[in-house]
This record gives C-alpha cells, sequence and structure tokens, in this order.
C-alpha cells in the first residue's frame, strides 16, 4: 500500500559522467526529519532499488516516520524506474553512484543524510561511508563478501553510527560469524533478527526492518503505528 507522499523522478550524474535513474520520496505536506539514501542488493543477482523494501519503505516512511526516501539504480540496473548509465563493478566504480546520490541530498538541503544498505548494498555503504558526508550507515543483511578488513577498520577514525541488522538464518552472515567478523569495529550495533532471512519476505519482516530504521534516524516515530491515520 501507497501512503500519501510527494514523489519526484530524478536524474542523477555521477562524476564520471553517466546518468542514473532515481526517485525522492518526501513527507506529503511536512519538512523530512532525516534522510535515507538507500543502496540496493546485488543487480546481478536481481537487486534493484525497487526490490521489495525499498518500494515499501517508499511507500510507507515518508507518511509514517517523516523521512524522506532516496532510492536509485546503481550503473547498469534496470529496474521499473528505468535502466542507469554503465555497466556493473562490482562495487568498485559504484562509489561513484554512492557520491552522487549523497551530493544530491546535500544540494537539496535534505537533513540527517544516512546510507541504508541491503546486501550488494551495504558493501558500498562499508566501503565508502567513512568518506561521505552522512550521519552513519544502516546494513541490512551484511554479506562481507567484498568488503576488507581495512575498510571496516576505517569506521574506527570517523564518528558516524553503523548499525547491522543480521538475520538468524541468513545465506552468507549468520549471527555467530558476523559478531567475530564485525570484531574490528569498535562501536557498532549489531541486532540479531531471529527467524529472519536474506530477503527479509514477509510483512514480518519487512516491519522489523522498517522498525529497526525508524528507532535509528527518527525515534519519536518508534515504533510504527499498524495502521495510517491521515
Amino acid at each position: 500500500m501507497e501512503l500519501p507522499s510527494r514523489r519526484i523522478p530524478l536524474r542523477l550524474q555521477t562524476r564520471d559522467g553517466l546518468t542514473l535513474i532515481a526517485e525522492l520520496a518526501l513527507p506529503e505536506s511536512k519538512e523530512p526529519v532525516a534522510t535515507l539514501i538507500m543502496l540496493h542488493p546485488l543487480p546481478t543477482a536481481g537487486g534493484f532499488m525497487d526490490s521489495h523494501l525499498y518500494r515499501k519503505a517508499a511507500n510507507r516512511l515518508p507518511a509514517l516516520a517523516d523521512l524522506a526516501i532516496l532510492r536509485f539504480n546503481t550503473r547498469g540496473t534496470t529496474s521499473p524506474h528505468g535502466t542507469s548509465e554503465g555497466s556493473f563493478d562490482g562495487g568498485n566504480a559504484e562509489r561513484y553512484d554512492v557520491e552522487a546520490a549523497v551530493a544530491y541530498a546535500i544540494e537539496q538541503g535534505l537533513p540527517n543524510i544516512w546510507l541504508v544498505g541491503w546486501s550488494f548494498g551495504t558493501e558500498l555503504a562499508l566501503k565508502y561511508g567513512p568518506d561521505l558526508n552522512v550521519q552513519g550507515a544502516i546494513l541490512l543483511s551484511p554479506p562481507l563478501h567484498r568488503t576488507s578488513v581495512e575498510e571496516l577498520e576505517r569506521w574506527n577514525l570517523v564518528d558516524k553510527k553503523l548499525v547491522a541488522l543480521i538475520p538468524e538464518l541468513d545465506d552468507y552472515l549468520k549471527p555467530d560469524e558476523a559478531a567475530i567478523r564485525f570484531l574490528v569495529i569498535k562501536a557498532i550495533e549489531l541486532i540479531n533478527v531471529e527467524a529472519a532471512k536474506h530477503l527479509w519476505v514477509g510483512e514480518s519482516a519487512t516491519k522489523r526492518v522498517l522498525d529497526e530504521i525508524v528507532r535509528v534516524t527518527n525515534k519519536a516515530c518508534y515504533p510504527l503505528p499498524d495502521f495510517y491515520t491521515p
């Protein structure tokens, strides 16, 4: 269900000359309290800006939590919104895509910018978040396939919040291993989610993810209501 919001189709420009398909969802009649830049799952495995958690976040969170939701397709990625220019680069040149989204949010004066990564998107958040003007990052199902120990350790050098939701039944990184792999980061909040899987399928999983995002970014609206009241 899509709750009331202002939807703005966008084209983001990267500093290496590509145009990315994007959309900004804003509260219908209020200024947003915070801004979420959504970094989608692996495009070569079907991930894109309309992956279900991010579509639901854009449909619900502007109305329920006064959040701005900026979604985009990384280079070479196709979704129902369209296809971004370029080609998949395994998380390397995608740094320019993340930079372009953050730059747009800053140019528009959007407040309290956060990166929200899911699966492959968590790799982008972990790799490039320390260098960007963001409050921090929220990680959903981080696989830690592409992020080095040195890149993780860079989070110890910045004053940014880092929160990771680890599904109990994840396909790639379960809670026990996550606790060990993330030990190199001194200040990270690990949240183990019972019975959840990598793709967060089902309304209870979706609700848990969105609740945790709101708890971190706009605690005044936590927990989210079960029903929308205009």
